[in-house]
Formats: structure tokens, sequence, C-alpha cells
């Protein structure tokens, strides 16, 4: 054995005993709360309670109530909350007692940079404050015709493969991957992706669509983050990733990390090459350029990183960002842009794809689009183009999409950790070890909590019976929809929590609304979505399943399917008129 090897088999051992090290220290912290048995005397119970299905992580919290006990690796302690109350003074009243746990921020840091999911305290707070009016309404107006082309571009693409007669079954998931990535490099860097155009094969482009997905293959991996950064230079940590991703290492795992590291180096040099033109230019006095195409004059340089990079040029030295910083608002904001977008969309025609008796509600939402006067709001192509105002206040999308962001998060569960001793308040209370019950827990110093945001978004105590059902018409029949007794979730979009609250919430929620509608409110007046119905080459119907592995993602059952891959094959056609 090679003494590179020799080294860095000693260092995964050491970051193994630190490990075990710290779990062993917390077993000691008993949470007194009711939970569901372990499953392994080492593994206990977490992984089935939350890798790849919805059911056990809401079967949990049915069962138990909003705050239950966890067992995860060598014996450790996990809180599961999902309850109001706790919510509210975890998230918005003590979020510095309940901090974003080390591994979360080290791994984003590792591969992001500098952003604001890697950052905490008074330096989130300063990039928080620069990114803001970036997201504001006025913006938000000025973005949406660059939405409207990729949008309409869409269209075409899949219109161009179907007929008003015959149904044709097409996966769709790659083209709506692509669309909201060309979304988000038009809005957020002003960067001309074309990634829906035929035959271009961008290498960076196509990194940042498999990004999301070899985050999710090698999550194995993030427990070491903290300790390989922490306690090894630079020159170490590269030797050592050098080791870990040569190729005579077979295993998939392996093979998932290479590929993992070679996506994030294309990503950051793509990065680095489109920032540094955007800040030379500006220097220069020539304006920021945006790539943007089908757009109008006025609208070019309003991409996110454009009003960003002026808003930093002009502050005071105090409240400036570093080019660091800054190149790490920039990936954050395009990685959480497409993964997560692509998700939500993909369940909305899904749903509507699976329950042929919202056919007149499908029906109601192409009446909304058709009866809206559209002869000022058309492009030179004669494609219609809705006004923002109208766009975003039309009853049945508005319920369509309010309702699947919140049954389907794109991001079911978050992780924290306590930095002192601290107690959890309850609105609902639940049973302690003993059985006996109680509507506060106290929780020990670097106590790591699990908080599910699918469990609140289907909470029956404050959703209702129905909570886990979709239903768009609670959010056309209730002006209190997620509102029960008085109580609610204090999220900051409607009285979910999709979008999280507090300081840590979701700031790119009202792009991605805007968005979201735009993609279907340009698509579902001319395309007929169903689930698939004819036989595949083998003789099997396509059966679709949602994992849910960091992000949710369709995927084909077997036998049609390896139940691995993502895709959404969708039967669809032409709407008749």
């Amino acid at each position: 054995m090679s003494f590179p090897q020799i080294i860095g088999y000693s260092v995964l051992t050491l970051a193994i005993w630190k490990l075990v090290q710290r779990r062993i220290s917390r077993k000691a912290n008993t949470l007194n709360v009711a939970g569901p048995p372990k499953d392994h005397w080492w593994k206990g119970n977490a992984e089935r309670i939350f890798v790849d299905s919805f059911e056990p992580c809401l079967k949990v919290a049915a069962e138990y109530g909003g705050a239950v006990k966890v067992h995860t690796f060598f014996g450790e302690e996990l809180l599961f909350v999902s309850d109001p109350r706790a919510f509210h003074h975890i998230l918005v009243k003590e979020p510095h007692i309940f901090e974003e746990n080390d591994v979360f921020l080290d791994s984003n840091k590792l591969v992001f940079g500098d952003g604001l999911i890697s950052t905490l305290g008074e330096q989130h707070r300063k990039q928080r404050k620069m990114l803001n009016p970036a997201f504001s309404l006025s913006n938000m107006r000025e973005l949406l015709p660059i939405i409207q082309t990729i949008s309409h571009q869409l269209k075409s693409i899949l219109v161009s493969n179907l007929s008003a007669h015959n149904s044709v079954e097409l996966d769709v998931l790659p083209w709506l991957s692509r669309s909201a990535l060309d979304c988000v490099c038009e809005g957020v860097l002003g960067y001309h992706s074309a990634a829906l155009d035929a035959g271009n094969e961008n290498e960076y482009t196509e990194a940042l669509r498999m990004l999301g997905l070899y985050i999710s293959k090698t999550a194995l991996f993030r427990p070491f983050v903290p300790p390989f950064l922490r306690h090894l230079s630079l020159y170490w940590r590269k030797k050592i990733a050098d080791l870990l991703t040569i190729s005579w290492l077979p295993t998939q795992t392996l093979k998932d990390f290479r590929e993992l590291r070679r996506i994030v180096e294309v990503v950051d040099s793509a990065s680095r090459t489109v920032f540094q033109e955007k800040k030379a230019a500006m220097e220069i006095g020539e304006g920021i350029p945006s790539r943007s195409y089908g757009t109008s004059e006025e609208t070019k340089g309003k991409d996110i990183m454009s009003i960003m990079l002026k808003a930093n040029a002009s502050s005071s030295e105090a409240d400036r960002l570093s080019d660091a910083e800054l190149l790490g608002q920039m990936n954050i904001m395009v990685f959480a842009g497409v993964d997560t977008t692509t998700a939500a969309v993909a369940r909305a025609l899904y749903m509507l794809a699976k329950h042929p008796d919202r056919r007149s509600a499908m029906l109601s939402l192409h009446t909304e689009a058709s009866n809206v006067d559209h002869s000022h709001d058309q492009d030179e192509g004669g494609s219609t183009r809705l006004p923002y105002d109208v766009l975003m206040t039309l009853p049945f999308l508005d319920a369509v999409v309010r309702e699947t962001l919140r049954l389907y998060p794109s991001l079911p569960i978050l992780t924290r950790r306590t930095t002192e001793a601290a107690s959890v308040p309850l609105q609902f209370p639940v049973r302690s070890a003993s059985g006996e019950e109680i509507d506060t827990i106290p929780v020990a110093k670097h106590q790591r909590l699990v908080i599910s945001i699918l469990a609140a978004n289907h909470n029956q105590a404050v959703w209702g019976e129905d909570a886990s059902e979709w239903k768009p018409e609670r959010w056309l029949n209730s002006a209190r929809a997620g509102v029960k007794d008085g109580v609610k979730y204090t999220g900051v979009y409607s009285s979910m929590m999709s979008f999280l609250a507090g300081n840590r919430s979701c700031i790119g929620f009202k792009f991605a609304e805007m968005e979201m509608k735009d993609v279907l409110a340009t698509l579902l007046p001319e395309i007929h979505f169903a689930l698939p119905s004819e036989p595949d080459a083998t003789g099997h119907v396509k059966e679709l399943y949602w994992k849910m592995s960091g992000f949710h993602i369709p995927v084909v059952k077997a036998p049609a399917g390896d139940g691995e891959t993502p895709n959404l094959p969708l039967s669809m056609r032409l709407v008749r008129k």
C-alpha cells in the first residue's frame, strides 16, 4: 500500500472514530418523548422513516404527534418535529439556538461556496440583506417576459410531437428540467443557457441539471465533511479526494462520488467565468450584459445577479460582499431553482393527469386563461403572454399551485442542531417516553432535530381530516385554508411551510411561484395530460412512483422501469377546441 493510501485510510478511520465519539456522547442526552422502536441495534429506524417514501414519515407523525423520538446511527436520538408552535419557536423566535447543523453547512460550502445556505449569523444576515431587493415584486414583473419566452418554447417542443386525435407517450421530465434551467440561467444569471435548444449540449448546463441528482446519490459522504474540512489542510483534502476518485475503486457509490466531483469542478469553473465577465463589464462602464433572448431592451440587465452586483458595488465597505460570497450566491440560486421547480411542475402535471375527476377543474384553468383580454398581450409570433398581475391572480391556477406545493414540498425535511440547552414548546401535547402528556420538550446542547415540512403540511389538526388529499378547491372554498381554531403555521407562503419561515426562509419563492404558474398556464390550454395506459414493448403499463431522496423524484416501477432512473412518462395529446 502506497504512502498516500495509508494517509487516506488513516484520515478516514479518524473521521469515523470522531463520528462514533460524537454520537456516543449524545446518547447520554436521552429525549423524554415517545417514538417508534428501533429497527436495528446500531442503525436505528431513521432510514426507514425518511428514505425513499413519504408514507412512513407521515405515518409516524400521525401516530405520535408533532414531536417524536427517532433513532439513528450508534444510538443517537433525533427529535422529529412538525408541531406549529415548535416550528415558530425554532425557525422564527429562536433561530440562533436552533441552527443548521455542521454537516449541512460544510457540505454546502464544499459544493457551492460561501452562499446563503452555507453561512450563519452576521454573515448570513448581511448576505440576505443584499439579496432581498433583487427578489422584489417590481423585479419579478421585469423578469416575467424572460420566463414567458422559455415557457412558450417548451410548449412548442411538446406540441411538435402531438396530434389532436392520437395520444403520444412522452417523458416530460427532461424537458421540464431544461426549461427550469433556462429560466434560472436567464433570470438569475442573465446567461443564455439554451438548454431547450435541440442539439445544444453545453457541459455547464448539463452539469447543473445533474448536480442535484448526484448530491442525493452521495449523501453517505456528508457526515465526513466537517472533520475533513476542519482537520485537514487544503493540500491533504485534495490528496484524499484524488484517492477516493481514482478509477480502480469500482463501487457504485465511489463512481457517483467521482461524477459529483467532476460536476462540481465544471460548475465552479463555468460560474467563475460568467461571474468575472459580468463584473468586468460593470467595472469598465459598459453595463452588465444580459444574454437573454426574445426580451425587450427594458428587460435586459434585470437578472438577479446584475441587480446584486450593482447593489454590492454601491454598498458601504461594511455591507459589501466579497467575490467569494457573490459567487456562492450565484451557485446556490441556480442549483435551488432547477431541481425544486422541476419537481413542483412535474408533480402538478402528474396530479392533474392522475385525477380524471378534476378534468372539469383543468377546463376551468383553460377557461380562466382564455377569458382574459389578450389583445395587447401577444408577442410577435402571436403567442399569448399574460400580464404579471393577471397570471398571479388566476384563481384555479393559484389553487393548483398552492395545493401541489403544500402536499408535496420540494424539500420534505430539514435539520437543525441546538447551540445550547433549550426547550421546545408544543401547540398540541404529545406523550413522553413514560406515557405522560407533555407540551414542552427539554433538549440538550448539540441535540439534532429533523424539521418535517412534509408532516407539517399534512397535519390534520391544522388542515383538516382531508389534509393528505390533493384538493385544489380547498383554496377556492375558504379564505382561511390552513387555519383551524385560530392555529396555523407561520410560513412565508400562505400558511404552509413549503418555503419555511424566519431568517432562513426561501428568498426566491416569488420567482419560483411565478415560473411554475407561467409554465402551467402556457401548457395546459394546449396539451391534455393523462397517465400512461398503453402497454410497452414488453406488455407492461408504466406505473409511476415518487421517491423521497433529498428531493422527491418520479420513477417508473418495475417491471416496466428500474425504479431508480428519474423520468415522468405521460400520455399527451392536443386539446380539442
